[in-house]
């Protein structure tokens, strides 16, 4: 494989010296190694965000791309390390849910147990598997090493309890599954559902209610006074609650799993909304 791409997501922060641990590993097995740093300020243990900023990019890598996704509380546990190669890419990650978002949306062709020590730093311990195990592994994989070489191959994975929008004739309801650092909550409704239901009720009259809070339809960030709910198709496909220059999450008091529903400003659904998930 010529210059692969090696990318991580971590919950590592940048402030030890983990991430640079992983980096050096990789790049003492495979020189040529393009790293690219997705993100290493996921929520400490937040298996359910790591899921989200995966599944929100992955697609937009070139194919053959090595994902390496360490959030991992189970670390020197009996939990399992897995490798999923899918049409594209490839993706290496404890047996968690972190993967939930992507394989959800592609089943993977090939899915193993990764155990091989043979690939593993000699000096693993039970601590560090991103560095120990993980790293390497996507070091050896990124030289040509075929998949099935890491471990046996396995047809099950753990994922994440998923939130579902719910749909009804004058309404949707559904939940805020990712809060960006802008303050923008993004939710899970469909973009294309909440503009068919618009063109149903009329921009005027449809709303958007989250907590005790009220929005009103808009098509870009800048719409609305400042200080002003606004709901909005995002770029995830999916509908986004913001506030011109401001951060709407801090506005609602909103956090992941929080319900929103969109309706008529003169319906009353209340009695479709979902209590709020852990």
């Amino acid at each position: 494989m010529e210059r692969p791409i090696i990318a991580l997501l971590t919950d590592y922060g940048n402030d030890d010296f983990f991430v640079a641990s992983l980096r050096a590993v990789i790049l003492s097995i495979q020189p040529e190694a393009r790293i690219v740093d997705i993100s290493h300020s996921v929520r400490s243990f937040d298996i359910r965000q790591a899921s989200y900023l995966l599944g929100a990019c992955y697609k937009f890598f070139p194919a053959g791309t090595i994902f390496v996704v360490v959030v991992d509380p189970g670390v020197g546990t009996g939990r399992r390390l897995l490798l999923a190669k899918t049409k594209k890419y490839f993706f290496i990650a404890p047996d968690n849910g972190v993967l939930s978002d992507v394989l959800g949306e592609e089943r993977p062709k090939a899915l193993l147990d990764v155990r091989n020590s043979r690939f593993f730093l000699k000096s693993a311990g039970r601590t560090f598997d991103g560095r120990d195990k993980m790293a390497p592994v996507a070091a050896w994989l990124s030289l040509g090493c075929a998949a099935e070489e890491f471990g046996p191959k396995i047809s099950t994975w753990k994922t994440c309890p998923s939130l579902k929008p719910k749909f009804f004739k004058d309404g949707i309801s559904g939940h805020i599954v990712y809060i960006d650092k802008f303050g923008n909550c993004l939710t899970d409704i469909p973009s294309g559902r909440a503009r068919k239901l618009q063109r149903k009720l009329g921009t005027g009259k449809m709303t958007l209610t989250a907590g005790e809070k009220r929005a009103a339809w808009g098509h870009t960030y800048s719409a609305g006074r400042k200080g002003k709910l606004i709901f909005l198709p995002g770029s995830q496909g999916t509908i986004e609650i913001a506030v011109k220059q401001n951060s709407a999450a801090a506005l609602i008091g909103a956090v992941i799993g929080d319900p929103v529903l969109i309706s008529s400003r003169d319906k009353n659904l209340d009695g479709l909304r979902d209590k709020r998930t852990p």
